[in-house]
């Protein structure tokens, strides 16, 4: 054995303490932190021919990389939808990269039954009935992609192809109608083969971002043959809902695969007040559900479920000998892109059995709260515009005067120290978005990101 491994070996428990030490300080700063600090990148070193060890690596990190990280991991770091890290979901991931095990195969099968009763958690939490079946992927933009790629099976099943095995070019012409779609839809369409400009957008309702179910219908009655719907549960930029029962209910006139994006607004059933946001989420034929931003587990995590999980298997199904039968529950190496990886479901099976429903309940209120407290406070602010109502968890907002995407980005840098929000266009107008999904923000925080929106407003006139 190399020298410097044996030596971090025989010396591994004082070096895991230190990291413990070092990590732990890190996360006890966030608060005080700058939430985006104002540092150049370290200039670039040549790959080492000799190694430092573990206590020298450490050391050099501190010192060269992490000044310049930001404390997305902290209570106001509120850009995208970013979720943090509660202690028993860092617990998982620590726990998860020690036993490293890989969660794909029944050969070695602890890990796969692990995964599955974690699935099951997640499909009671988010009120699913059990015709859903699921499988861990890293991030909604796969989760997505994941479901198209079902759903594009079951076009070939309507037009009596296989996608999977002849091609897309197999289906034709392919629509796939969103009223508000995220950017991942138009990815996954790429990556899947069908194409960005098989997306259609369908008309929303007035001055909302959620779908006109009379327009789709439309939309579905000038189509020619089997379509994919993509319903929205939380759009990214004001948290708008489609009616998931009003456009399930289109399939008994018309024939449509429905997909539903709920990356985040999936976790409005946690909320009695907000519940009724995703009624008919079951009715959906696959669903995208990131675990990353509202559970607050680590990155990378997501779920996917789909009712129809032989088409699933037909498309990502891995015939190699050493990986074994395909079997009446397929391994998770027949179900994701992915023939290997993490036990991604440790960290949210720590998370879920830690907190409970209840926790993680009390996560969603509170989050939704602070930003209804932020959105008043916008709403009231002198030079401020709210663009949406506060239907959930983010806060979209403009200036009142010359609204320029320059002005918001100077306005975003003033704020960076104590808040981060990212950019956005809401109905054409540069804007800003604060979305809350941190476990660790409070009402103090929500009081100190007032303070300073107040303070950086003022310094721009």
């Amino acid at each position: 054995m190399h020298p410097r491994l044996a030596a971090d070996l025989a010396q591994l428990p004082e070096l895991l303490e230190i990291t413990r030490r070092h990590a732990t300080a890190f996360l006890d700063g966030l608060d005080d932190a700058p939430v985006v600090p104002r540092t150049r990148p370290p200039h670039p070193v040549p790959l080492p021919e000799h190694g430092v060890g573990l206590r020298a690596a450490l050391g050099e990190f501190t010192e060269r990389w992490e000044p310049g990280l930001s404390a997305a991991a902290g209570p106001r770091y509120l850009g995208f939808v970013t979720g943090g890290v509660t202690p028993a979901a860092l617990a998982g991931d620590w726990v998860t990269a020690a036993v490293d095990q890989n969660a794909t195969s029944s050969l070695d099968a602890t890990a796969q039954h692990l995964e599955r009763e974690t699935i099951g958690w997640l499909r009671d939490l988010f009120g699913l009935s059990d015709s859903h079946e699921g499988a861990f992927v890293s991030g909604a933009t796969m989760s997505n992609t994941v479901g198209l790629a079902v759903a594009r099976e079951w076009l070939g099943e309507r037009l009596g192809v296989s996608p999977a095995e002849d091609g897309v070019g197999a289906l034709g012409a392919v629509r796939v109608l969103s009223g508000s779609p995220h950017s991942s839809v138009a990815k996954g369409l790429s990556m899947l083969g069908l194409g960005r400009a098989a997306l259609r957008t369908v008309p929303t309702l007035p001055g909302r971002e959620a779908i006109d179910p009379e327009a789709l219908e439309q939309a579905l009655r000038e189509a020619d043959g089997p379509r994919i719907v993509v319903a929205n549960a939380g759009t990214v930029n004001t948290v708008d809902f489609d009616d998931l029962r009003a456009i399930a209910a289109l399939r008994e006139r018309h024939d449509f695969w429905l997909h539903v994006d709920a990356a985040f607004g999936a976790f409005a059933g946690l909320s009695p007040d907000h519940a009724h946001l995703v009624d008919g989420l079951d009715l959906a034929d696959s669903i995208c559900v990131d675990l990353h931003k509202w559970l607050n587990v680590p990155y990378d995590s997501a779920v996917q479920f789909t009712r129809r999980r032989d088409l699933q298997v037909r498309v990502f199904q891995n015939a190699a000998a050493y990986l074994g039968p395909l079997g009446d529950t397929p391994d998770f190496v027949h179900l994701t892109p992915e023939n290997s990886r993490r036990l991604r479901a440790l960290a949210a099976w720590f998370a879920l059995r830690a907190y409970g429903r209840d926790g993680h309940r009390e996560i969603v209120e509170r989050c939704v709260d602070c930003a209804h407290t932020v959105g008043r406070a916008v709403e009231a602010l002198d030079g401020l515009r709210l663009l949406a109502p506060v239907r959930l968890n983010v806060v979209c907002f403009t200036l009142t005067e010359n609204p320029t995407t320059e002005r918001l980005a100077t306005l975003a840098d003033a704020l960076a120290g104590e808040v981060f929000l990212t950019p956005t266009v809401h109905a054409g107008l540069p804007a800003l978005r604060a979305a809350f999904s941190n476990w660790r923000t409070t009402d103090e925080d929500a009081r100190l990101i007032i303070e300073a929106l107040e303070a950086a407003v003022r310094s721009l006139r």
